[in-house]
């Protein structure tokens, strides 16, 4: 009707059909209909004011409406009410009505009708207002690439946004990461800036705060655990896919990066971040927030500032965190230095909280072991319990052991162990224990014949020694030992002498 009503006024000003189409959008055969009606209705006699609405609706009649198919599952509305009963999914519906009822129709249109049967209700959401001071909103927000100057390339950035409930004021800064270092180092920087501590902290469940997502008891990093207890707020990790609960921040946001970052170039990250700072401070806390309609600097400073905890007094010592996998060796690597972890997790990830003086390891947020923290790189700290016994049984059998334990399997024994540890004896200590190992498999009394022979040899040596045993000449006796062993010795037949006399008689006969 309006713009029946356009065409008129047009045609009384003597605009041309094809002017007419090309300012309206229109096709000019749609034009140049309305053109004769508006001819044969007489609307334009330019002696005469423009029709009214009234008259030009009741001149169009009523507009005409889509012709009504009916459903294709119109004749199986009883079955499908029944099965809206049952709570039975629209695609076990459609396969059942095929089935059991021959239905020839599309899956949509049991979407469509459904839907006509059980219109879906509007959902309905509560604004959350909360008190000064109670309560600040963080999340990340992706910007584009910035040129790092440490790394000399340009990287992806983000921008961390704390936002506080009650005034809206904000805190923003530019980062290349999400790390929890890079997180934890953020929420100071952010209380520092308003100068206090809510009372709590929404966050999105990012992997630096929430290691595993649970509606009602999520669990978080041990990190943020630890931070949170120092700076004595509560965490309150946002539900999954609900941004709403967190509106204050998302819409943050999005205000930051519309309005500084959109049309904007950065020297590099320390340049971004100042320049972002001052507009927080001269142009985002001083406008009329859209929801408030205060400037957000001003609420903070008259209202909100005052009701924020105070800032703890000493500073959070946790200087670093990050992942490492524990190597085969039994050890991470963290700066450059080894760090010994239970072997029973080797090859998996565990979580390295690097403090001041010490470094503590966990695995599912469990304290492992801690280590004091090298104070340089390429040195070792190893507890020697992380290893499994018997993979440390030689490094516990030190060269008074070996002695001790050669002198109780014999005086050959010990002159052999006491021969090899004489001269460098950590590069000997090795050749020792394996030595006394042999003992197990062919006792302590072949190890001692054989340690003799050896002796005799000149070549006491590991492998001489073991050589020895294989072929079991430790059971001969040495060279000038045999003539006082056969004098020693009295034959003695190994049959009866009766035998004899019995295979004499069988032979006569």
């Amino acid at each position: 009707m309006n713009l029946y009503r356009e065409i008129i006024y047009r045609l009384r000003a003597g605009e041309s059909e094809r002017g007419i189409a090309r300012d309206l959008g229109l096709s000019r055969p749609t034009v140049h209909k309305y053109h004769i009606k508006a001819e044969l209705e007489e609307y334009l006699d330019t002696q005469q004011g423009l029709p009214e609405s009234q008259e030009i609706q009741k001149s169009m009649g009523q507009a005409p409406r889509s012709p009504k198919v009916p459903s294709t599952v119109e004749d199986y509305r009883v079955q499908v009410e029944n099965y809206l009963k049952q709570e039975l999914k629209m695609t076990a519906m459609y396969q059942r009505l095929r089935d059991d009822y021959g239905y020839k129709g599309s899956y949509s249109a049991i979407k469509r009708f459904v839907r006509h049967l059980r219109p879906v209700e509007k959902e309905v959401y509560v604004r959350v207002h909360t008190e000064p001071g109670e309560v600040v909103q963080v999340d990340f927000g992706y910007v584009g690439l910035i040129y790092d100057p440490k790394s000399r390339k340009t990287r992806k950035a983000y921008v961390f946004v704390a936002t506080l409930g009650y005034s809206r004021h904000q805190y923003a800064e530019i980062v290349f990461d999400q790390t929890i270092s890079t997180w934890l180092g953020l929420h100071m920087r952010a209380f520092a800036f308003f100068g206090g501590v809510p009372r709590k902290v929404v966050v999105d469940n990012l992997k630096s705060a929430v290691v595993k997502i649970l509606l009602k008891d999520p669990i978080l990093g041990e990190a943020y655990r630890k931070f949170a207890q120092h700076y004595h707020f509560l965490v309150s990790p946002n539900p999954p896919a609900s941004p709403w609960l967190k509106g204050k921040v998302e819409s943050g946001v999005g205000y930051v990066k519309g309005n500084f970052f959109a049309g904007q170039e950065f020297l590099d990250l320390d340049s971004a971040n100042r320049r972002l700072t001052a507009w927080v401070m001269d142009t985002a806390g001083v406008r009329d927030h859209g929801t408030t309609h205060v400037a957000p600097l001003k609420s903070f400073r008259e209202e909100e500032q005052a009701a924020l905890q105070p800032l703890p007094e000493e500073v959070f010592s946790l200087s670093e965190i990050r992942m490492a996998k524990v190597h085969s060796d039994c050890h991470i690597v963290v700066g450059g230095s080894y760090y010994s972890v239970p072997y029973a997790l080797v090859g998996k990830q565990v979580e390295v909280h690097v403090h001041e003086r010490v470094v503590e390891i966990y695995f599912e947020q469990a304290l492992v072991r801690t280590h004091l923290r090298a104070q340089k790189k390429g040195l070792w700290q190893t507890d020697m319990g992380d290893y499994p016994t018997e993979k440390i049984q030689h490094l516990l059998q030190t060269p008074e052991y070996c002695r001790q334990i050669a002198q109780r399997i014999g005086p050959n024994t010990f002159k052999v162990a006491e021969q090899l540890l004489a001269n460098r004896p950590l590069d000997q200590l090795r050749s020792v224990q394996g030595i006394l190992g042999l003992a197990k498999s062919v006792g302590p009394k072949r190890l001692e014949a054989a340690c003799a022979r050896a002796l005799y040899t000149g070549d006491p040596r590991y492998h001489r020694i073991k050589g020895i045993l294989n072929a079991a000449l430790d059971r001969d006796p040495l060279p000038g030992q045999e003539d006082a062993k056969s004098s020693q010795q009295s034959f003695v037949f190994s049959r009866h002498s009766g035998e004899f006399f019995d295979k004499a008689e069988e032979v006569v006969q």
